[in-house]
């Protein structure tokens, strides 16, 4: 009231107690002790003011560094976003091409009323909340549904960048890309879930930590998985949730010549989730029949051989002779009676032929082979009309 008071000051005494070295704590108790009158002795502290009176962290929100080496988000015109014009300082434009909205993710959320925003490089995230439910669900499906809008434009771009629409049947060429969660295992056993951007060409699946757009990005995924040894083993609502909804989730699992690797991915929405379900089981299906055949050489009662596994033919075991080859053994699919395989190096298959179980020595892990045996087979029964 006395209006002697600035922005800034700081006080260093209330009624003649001395506040100099007291925390803000004690400073706050001396204020509500003081009675309906109060002596304060302040001192104007310039060297803070600017500080205080900043007048806005909207537009010091650090995303221009994250801003990705995309076409359209580089000089082009054709960008399919409105242009924007700084004509206030206290505004910041994102623009959402490949960036992840997400929900408890990254913190927790007890009000379920957070959306997570993070940028395509995963060097920067927006938190921001909303006053109830109901409008963080609005917003989240908006911005969403933005995102997914512009992955037709994104798919355009990588596949021009990798010269994948010139090749006929290239293997480069990007069927889908986007942004989810990976469950990650910590020490002592507890799990939390880490962004993660998929994307599925003709051939292999592949895990990136940030959006690549450049070809030498792209040549480097953190992980490649070959989906004719991978396959899709859960997809549905999880039974734990921080969140009122249960999580939606799908497992993979590829077999390696480290065994087997499995991967658990949590989805935003239902869409999402029926979406990737569906691309995941086309997907290893079209590259067992782009594939058509592995062949791999092993040991058959210590002699040198080689197995042929053709999507179309079955079973081949030949061997090398004066130059030639020398067919053993010919069994389509529908004479394999029994397959096994010890997990180590081993692979068992029964045809109910004479010979009996052939034990083939693969001298690695026959997980890969494994696989691929399973994928053929799931992709001729789902084109026989038949559910697999």
């Amino acid at each position: 009231r006395c209006g002697a008071l600035r922005l800034g000051d700081a006080i260093l005494a209330v009624n003649g107690t001395d506040l100099r070295d007291a925390t803000h704590d004690q400073a706050v108790q001396a204020l509500k002790r003081a009675g309906r009158e109060v002596l304060l002795e302040v001192k104007f502290m310039r060297e803070v003011t600017p500080y205080i009176k900043k007048p806005s962290l909207v537009s010091d929100l650090p995303w221009d560094g994250a801003a990705p080496q995309s076409p359209s988000l580089s000089g082009s015109e054709d960008s399919g976003s409105p242009k924007h014009y700084n004509g206030t300082k206290d505004r910041k434009v994102i623009p959402l091409k490949m960036c992840f909205a997400a929900r408890n993710l990254s913190m927790p959320d007890l009000e379920n009323r957070l959306i997570e925003l993070h940028s395509p490089d995963s060097r920067n995230t927006l938190i921001l909340r909303c006053k109830d439910t109901a409008t963080a669900h609005s917003w989240f499906t908006a911005i969403h549904a933005n995102i997914m809008a512009l992955l037709p434009q994104v798919l355009a771009e990588l596949n021009a960048m990798l010269g994948a629409n010139n090749a006929t049947g290239s293997s480069k060429e990007v069927k889908h890309i986007a942004w989810l969660a990976e469950q990650a295992r910590l020490d002592g056993g507890r799990q939390q879930w880490r962004p993660i951007l998929m994307a599925m060409t003709e051939k292999d699946l592949l895990l990136y930590d940030c959006m690549p757009w450049t070809r030498d990005a792209w040549a480097s995924p953190c992980h490649s998985y070959p989906l004719v040894a991978t396959r899709l083993v859960h997809s549905g609502s999880g039974r734990r949730s921080p969140s009122p909804g249960s999580e939606l989730t799908f497992a993979t699992r590829t077999g390696s010549r480290q065994g087997i690797e499995m991967h658990v991915f949590r989805v935003e929405t239902h869409r999402d989730l029926s979406s990737w379900t569906r691309m995941l089981v086309q997907g290893c299906h079209a590259a067992a029949e782009l594939i058509k055949e592995v062949s791999l050489g092993c040991m058959l009662n210590g002699q040198e051989v080689k197995l042929t596994v053709h999507y179309e033919n079955g079973f081949t075991l030949s061997r090398e002779e004066a130059g030639s080859s020398r067919t053993l053994f010919l069994y389509p699919f529908e004479k394999l009676r029994v397959s096994a395989d010890d997990g180590i190096r081993n692979l068992y298959l029964d045809f109910g032929g004479p010979e009996g179980e052939l034990t083939l020595d693969l001298h690695s892990c026959p997980k890969p082979v494994v696989f691929v045996l399973h994928t053929f087979l799931s992709a001729k029964v789902t084109r026989m009309g038949l559910l697999a």
